[in-house]
């Protein structure tokens, strides 16, 4: 009888985590949670604006929390997780593009932020397609850090089951996991064991800076799903992953 595709995750460790770890198992899968990411508040709130944007739904709960009023701006989010979080607390979401990027938001606002306020809240990690393409379009823009986003001590045992060819697929969900998973394996001395573990593996990513990122490392990826969303991500990773171990 052949195991269960052992699959790598590497969300927060909060109700993602939780969430990721229950959506694999009702996939048959054998989940291996392991944060890289963990967030840290900053204590700042958005800025006013006539523009808001958020682009993370721990962003909007850190924004909720600080008591944050749009007062009458133009609330943006980059995609429907993000609107749902915002809608679920109390607030209106006046955008959404219809490709959940960065460049997708930028395409949706330019022509209409010309010579406005555009406030962006979100990580210290944030791209800079995002604010680049808006100052681009001659926007006003400032920008809050409303978290950074550190890995968690501890963390790295899937770089450690990828060195011994021990785990079946991967789901990348920001280039900082990527890039936090790689440290993870320099720690350990395994980096470049690691890295042909995860080529022999499926490697899925949420989207195409993802993607990039890992494939600018010599990580191979397999799987980037339509929507940048992920339960799609995980159901065609282990969709993929599985034939190998199941009859």
């Amino acid at each position: 009888m052949n195991r269960d595709v052992r699959v790598a995750v590497f969300r927060p460790d909060d109700e993602r985590l939780a969430s990721a770890v229950e959506l694999l198992d009702s996939l048959g899968a054998d989940p291996v949670a392991d944060p890289m990411l963990e967030v840290r508040p900053t204590g700042d709130a958005p800025a006013d604006g006539e523009y808001v944007i958020l682009t993370s739904k721990t962003g909007v709960e850190l924004a909720a929390e600080s008591g944050w009023d749009p007062k009458g701006a133009t609330v943006c989010a980059i995609g429907e997780s993000t609107a749902d979080a915002l809608r679920d607390a109390g607030y209106d979401v006046d955008i959404v593009p219809d490709e959940y990027t960065s460049a997708g938001l930028v395409e949706t606002l330019s022509g209409e932020v010309e010579g406005a306020e555009v406030e962006v809240a979100r990580s210290d990690h944030g791209s800079a397609v995002l604010t680049d393409g808006l100052r681009d379009a001659e926007a006003d823009v400032n920008e809050t850090t409303l978290y950074r986003l550190v890995r968690p001590e501890g963390s790295g045992d899937s770089a450690a089951l990828a060195a011994e060819g021990e785990l079946d697929a991967a789901l990348f969900t920001s280039s900082l996991t990527v890039a936090h998973f790689l440290d993870a394996a320099d720690e350990r001395g395994v980096r470049e064991e690691a890295v042909e573990g995860l080529n022999d593996a499926v490697v899925g990513a949420i989207g195409d800076p993802t993607r990039e990122t890992a494939e600018s490392e010599s990580i191979e990826v397999d799987v980037v799903p339509e929507v940048a969303d992920f339960e799609q991500l995980a159901c065609e990773v282990v969709e993929e992953a599985a034939p190998t171990h199941h009859e």
